[in-house]
């Protein structure tokens, strides 16, 4: 991981940079302006994303758009970042996560916290933590504690704790094992790219692990010793439902399902069962059922009809206004046919799929194509994007994940503000705003050594991070960080995996990331309650970046 970097680069890329920017006065007037309209535009979008009034995708189209208007960049840079090889990697990936997440691996690894994590909260605080930067490492920060959020509000209520006790550990643990591969997150991928293009070799799968695995460990010690006091006991406004013990409570619900040979099963890894409710002015008032009917799509069945709580048993029954449907049939014919907007669903089929129901036949399929995707990974026997595109694409020919569930499962926002900003990143290179930032930034620390000057690049880097997405951080400090590198004669490698590892500490504010946000109303959570954990955990990310990646990742 660590390398030996060639002395004739600083040359080469010195001769580069004088025959992109002319030093002559005349040749300079078209740089400057395109400089300082690029700065214009960095300014209006940091403005936009911090206002939140206008989405982040939208923003980041909104950049590259003004980029081609004011001729800072032409027709093919501007969209440059739609082909770009980073956002297909990050596409493939979420349709994998998805079958990860939807094959019941990720609840099983929630099952697996409740059975080993007995009553007692430090042990619990722990398995949380690791087993949520595990996940993230796997199927993304946001994904890992969308997952594991009913599991470990469950867990809370059972050792009569306040939520925020754990849920807070959850997002901070996630945002610490995104470090721990290449496919932990986004910026991980930018970042690995941005080091392919100017060193021609790009960080490998587990090169983050070497930031990843110590941040866990100190944030694990760090949340242990401080969690008493600085996570506040709220009551939450908002609590999710647990499902994982579905199938009892139907069958208590439903006692006309129970025969005196045995238990029905009601769902298993490839069926499952949804309650569905008749609404007022719906289609289905007056319509015609019984128990055993097979629905008009012919995928579903009723198992039982109930009025005003009295079970249904016998006969053809008329519908009326808040009968409660009870629906059987496999997993993707209950998504697809519940999406009627005739009936209300009780319980979305794919929250209880992924809380109840247990390992199957595509959990296994899942995780062998995962550690395909891994080994490939890093071994580099194929491109990375060629690589996610592989095993996205067997996840769907298994039938894992459904055509439908894979569209669904892509997080459109983040490919079009990865997209979006990319020509951002193009633009600050090319117009040497990115070298008049360093040369500043070097004019200001630059005489005490690299490490004063990497510590404060990472500081702008952590201030932007609670400000914007770590992502739009990450694209527009990663052209910096090459740039910083290049004026101080120095490896860009430990700017570029330093400016990763301080991307992924956005943990002052809810509004940081998604995952943040996520927890907030389950936990309690005020705005001003982030910070007292998030700036001792935040310093670990930082004393990593400075202290250990320029060990690992000589300058």
């Amino acid at each position: 991981m660590a390398s030996v970097w060639p002395t004739s680069w600083h040359a080469r890329h010195r001769r580069v940079r004088r025959a992109e920017f002319p030093s002559t006065a005349s040749a300079t007037v078209g740089p400057v302006t395109d400089s300082a309209l690029t700065l214009i535009i960095l300014a209006l979008a940091v403005i936009a994303f911090v206002s939140g009034r206008i989405p982040t995708g939208l923003v980041a189209i909104g950049v590259s758009l003004a980029l081609l208007a004011t001729g800072v960049l032409d027709l093919q840079q501007a969209f440059a970042g739609f082909a770009d090889p980073a956002v297909v990697l990050i596409a493939a990936l979420f349709v994998v996560a998805e079958g990860l997440d939807g094959s019941g691996l990720t609840s099983w690894a929630g099952q697996q916290l409740v059975r080993r994590g007995g009553g007692e909260l430090r042990r619990l605080t722990v398995l949380v933590m690791v087993v949520v930067a595990v996940l993230s490492a796997l199927i993304s920060v946001n994904g890992a504690v969308a997952a594991l959020l009913p599991v470990v509000v469950v867990i809370a209520s059972r050792i009569l704790v306040a939520p925020s006790k754990l849920l807070l550990p959850l997002a901070f643990g996630a945002h610490a094992g995104s470090l721990l591969t290449l496919t932990g997150s986004p910026v991980n991928v930018l970042a690995s790219e941005y080091a392919a293009t100017a060193t021609g070799h790009p960080f490998g799968f587990f090169d983050f692990a070497v930031a990843g695995a110590p941040i866990i460990i100190g944030s694990v010690l760090l949340v242990l010793l401080l969690q008493r006091f600085v996570i506040p006991d709220r009551t939450p406004a908002t609590m999710p439902r647990d499902l994982s013990d579905q199938a009892r409570v139907l069958l208590r619900d439903y006692p006309g399902l129970l025969t005196d040979a045995a238990e029905p099963t009601l769902l298993d890894a490839g069926t499952g069962v949804a309650e569905v409710l008749v609404p007022p002015r719906s289609a289905f008032v007056g319509a015609t059922v019984f128990p055993g009917m097979v629905t008009e799509s012919g995928d579903l069945v009723i198992l039982a009809v109930q009025r005003a709580g009295e079970h249904l048993e016998h006969g053809e029954i008329v519908l009326e206004v808040g009968d409660v449907l009870l629906l059987q049939g496999d997993w993707d014919a209950l998504d697809a046919n519940l999406a009627d907007p005739e009936i209300v669903v009780v319980d979305a089929p794919d929250a209880v799929r992924r809380q109840a129901a247990p390992l199957g036949r595509r959990a296994w399929t899942a995780a062998g194509i995962l550690v395909f995707m891994v080994v490939a990974l890093a071994t580099g026997v194929f491109p990375p994007a060629v690589t996610g595109l592989l095993a996205a694409g067997a996840m769907v020919l298994t039938r894992t994940v459904s055509v439908e569930r894979a569209h669904r499962s892509i997080s459109w926002t983040t490919l079009l503000l990865v997209a979006g900003m990319i020509p951002m990143s193009t633009a600050i290179t090319q117009t040497g705003t990115a070298e008049m930032i360093a040369n500043g930034l070097i004019g200001i620390v630059g005489d005490s050594g690299p490490i004063v000057v990497l510590g404060a690049l990472c500081l702008v880097a952590l201030v932007f991070g609670q400000l914007i997405s770590n992502t739009a951080t990450a694209l527009i400090i990663l052209p910096i960080a090459i740039s910083v590198a290049a004026e101080l004669q120095v490896s860009p490698l430990p700017f570029l995996m330093a400016v990763a590892v301080v991307s992924a500490a956005a943990l002052l504010t809810p509004v940081a990331t998604p995952a943040n946000l996520m927890i907030q109303g389950p936990a309690g959570l005020r705005f001003g309650d982030y910070w007292k954990l998030g700036l001792p955990v935040m310093a670990v990310f930082l004393a990593v970046a400075v202290g250990i990646v320029p060990l690992v990742w000589r300058f």
